[in-house]
């Protein structure tokens, strides 16, 4: 069972857990935090924070003098990290006085201040995994219709579809079965510790353009190879035809 400790504040509840892995921070190649201790805090739905022993911290928290409240932690006290000749300006938080008694004691390392972030020997990107989210990837022979504005946008009889906990199933679909002169190159990258990162194309259909509708993982983590080169499109925004049936379209936090 988990462990879950929080408040009755406006903001909810806040769930902690303890980790099972080692997990790694590291600053400009020198290391910041070692613990296998760590715990996991949603202080959102959808992926968990890591809080850091404070005794597992072997880099300097320089203290800036400011504070940071949340109605759910309570008050943090600002930190910088400094490692060696790094500094990392407001990596860090503490929340010495939170009401939720077990992250007193504790660090949270900003993520995307730390150059590193290793969970046992593997690096993992954009936030830690949780450990209820699992992603499948199958095979399938489904027959997949993509269409917007009554235009198909793409056609399949070979996707490959990919349940993720908490998500609708994405069908990932061959290029040579896609639309593509439908499609448009855009710069928007989003990254995923389970994926890796996508490349997003708009779609065109008419004069109308649908930004950041289709995306594609070229080169995705290796636990997701078999959806390399694939596109999909949001559901969410865009009708899907599986086997001659529309689908309802989801509502997610990708919905617009």
């Amino acid at each position: 069972m988990a462990e879950v400790e929080g408040t009755a504040s406006a903001g909810g509840r806040v769930r902690v857990e303890h980790g099972r892995k080692r997990v790694r921070a590291f600053l400009d190649g020198q290391l910041v935090a070692d613990t296998v201790r760590p715990l996991l805090v949603w202080e959102v739905p959808y992926y968990p924070a890591y809080y850091l022993p404070a005794e597992d911290v072997v880099a300097t928290l320089a203290a800036t003098g400011q504070t940071e409240h949340s109605p759910d932690l309570g008050t943090a006290e600002v930190c910088d990290v400094v490692a060696g000749a790094a500094t990392a300006p407001r990596g860090a938080r503490r929340f010495a006085d939170s009401p939720v008694a077990r992250l007193r004691g504790t660090v949270r390392l900003e993520w995307s201040a730390m150059s590193e972030w290793l969970e046992e020997d593997e690096p993992v990107y954009v936030h830690p995994r949780s450990p209820y989210t699992r992603v499948d990837i199958l095979a399938s022979s489904r027959h997949v219709r993509i269409e917007l504005d009554g235009v198909t946008l793409a056609e399949s009889r070979s996707p490959r579809i990919l349940f993720e906990t908490g998500l609708p199933p994405r069908y990932y679909l061959p290029i040579a079965d896609v639309r593509m002169d439908l499609l448009r190159s855009s710069d928007r990258r989003t990254g995923c510790p389970y994926k890796g990162t996508a490349s997003y194309w708009s779609v065109e259909v008419g004069a109308q353009r649908y930004d950041d509708l289709a995306w594609t993982y070229r080169t995705p983590l290796p636990e997701s190879q078999k959806i390399a080169g694939l596109v999909c499109f949001y559901d969410e925004r865009v009708d899907v035809h599986v086997d001659g049936h529309r689908q309802d379209r989801p509502r997610t936090q990708f919905s617009r």
